[in-house]
C-alpha cells in the first residue's frame, strides 16, 4: 500500500505529473494496483463502479464532460468523485472543467495532470503499480544467472552457497543476490529475485569478508534482477537421504504459491558443485525446449526390454 504522495515522489518525473489541486489529499492511500477510466460512471451508471481504483480521464471523458450543461456536469461528477476514490488523472495536458477541479478540491481528492497521452500513461504506470503491489517474500540464499537460467541456491548456513556462486561468477556467469534474496511475484507464475539495495554487488565469503564482485570481475558479472527458474538445494551427504538418480521423479517446491523445479545436490569432498550447477541450468534449457534426457533414456530402455521379450517368445516357440 502506498499514498498519492509516494506515487508522486517515485514516478512524478517519469510520468510528467502536476497537481491541479495543490497538496490536497496527498496522504490518501492507494490500496489496489488497478487503474482504469470511469466509462459509463460519468453517464450515471454507478452500480458496478470500482471507486477504489485509480481513475484516468482521457480526451473522450473530458470531451463528454464538456458536452454537458453545468448542472448535468455536476450530477455526473457527483456520482464519480466518491469518498474512496484515491486519485484522478487527466492526460495529454488537457484543461479539465472548472466543476471537476472545484469538486475534487472540496472532497480532497487529488486531481493530477500528465503531459503523456492516455495509452502511454497506462503503459508506464501499470508495471509500477504491479511491482508495488506484487506479493513478495525474502529467502536466505544466493541467486545467480547461469546460461540465462536463474538458479536460487538454498541450504543451511555455511554449506557453501556463496562460494559456489563466486566460482560461477569466475567462470563468466552473473551474480544477482547473495545471502538475502528479495522475491516478488509477477503475474501468476513468474518470480523475480533481486538483492537488497545495500548488498547489491557484494558477497560475503567466509574467511575473507565482503567482496565487491563488480570491482573484481567487471560490471558484466552482476545484474540487478533475474527470474527464478530452478531451486538448487545444497545439503550434507550424510543427511541427504534418498536422492533422485534418474531424473524421472522430478521434485518441485513452491515459493509464493508458484511451483518451481527443485534439485537436491548432496555435497561430499571433491564434488565439483560449479559444473553440476552449470549442468542443472543447461538441463533446464533442454527440458524447456522439449528434450528430457531421463524420459528419453527410459523410453529407450522400455523399448529394448520389449524387443528382448519378443525375441525370447520367438525362440521359445521356434521348434525347428
Amino acid at each position: 500500500m502506498i499514498t498519492v504522495r509516494d506515487l508522486l515522489a517515485q514516478k512524478g518525473e517519469s510520468l510528467q505529473l502536476e497537481s491541479l489541486t495543490g497538496e490536497v489529499g496527498f496522504d490518501r492511500k492507494i490500496t489496489v494496483p488497478e487503474i482504469s477510466s470511469p466509462g459509463l460512471v460519468l453517464a450515471g451508471f454507478t452500480s458496478r463502479f470500482l471507486s477504489k481504483r485509480l481513475h484516468v480521464l482521457g480526451e473522450t471523458e473530458i470531451a463528454y464532460l464538456r458536452s454537458l450543461t453545468a448542472a448535468e456536469r455536476e450530477r455526473s461528477l457527483d456520482g464519480f468523485l466518491k469518498p474512496d476514490v484515491p486519485c484522478v488523472f487527466v492526460t495529454k495536458s488537457q484543461t479539465p472543467p472548472r466543476e471537476l477541479v472545484q469538486m475534487a478540491r472540496e472532497r480532497e481528492i487529488p486531481l493530477i495532470r500528465t503531459k503523456l497521452k492516455t495509452a502511454e500513461f497506462y503503459r508506464r504506470i501499470t508495471p509500477y503499480l504491479l511491482e508495488v503491489f506484487a506479493p513478495s517474500t525474502t529467502v536466505h540464499g544466493s541467486l545467480a544467472d547461469v546460461y540465462g537460467v536463474g538458479l536460487l541456491f538454498v541450504g543451511r548456513s555455511g554449506i557453501g552457497k556463496s562460494e559456489c556462486v563466486l566460482d560461477l561468477v569466475e567462470r563468466g556467469h552473473r551474480l544477482v543476490a547473495d545471502d538475502v534474496v528479495h522475491i516478488s511475484q509477477r503475474g501468476t507464475d513468474v518470480l523475480i529475485g533481486r538483492a537488497h539495495e545495500l548488498s547489491y554487488r557484494y558477497m560475503e565469503i567466509r574467511g575473507i569478508g565482503l567482496v565487491d564482485v563488480s570491482a573484481l570481475f567487471g560490471i558484466r558479472a552482476v545484474r540487478q534482477q533475474k527470474r527464478i527458474e530452478v531451486v538448487v538445494e545444497l545439503t550434507d551427504w550424510e543427511s541427504a537421504g534418498d536422492v533422485d538418480r534418474t531424473g524421472l521423479d522430478a521434485k518441485t517446491t513452491k515459493i509464493l504459491g508458484v511451483e518451481l523445479p527443485h534439485v537436491i545436490v548432496p555435497l561430499n569432498p571433491g564434488k565439483n558443485i560449479t559444473v553440476i550447477s552449470e549442468v542443472v541450468a543447461m538441463n533446464h534449457l533442454l527440458r524447456y525446449s522439449g528434450i528430457d534426457a531421463a524420459k528419453t533414456f527410459n523410453a529407450r530402455l522400455l523399448r529394448r526390454m520389449a524387443e528382448q521379450r519378443e525375441l525370447r517368445e520367438y525362440l521359445v516357440e521356434d521348434y525347428e
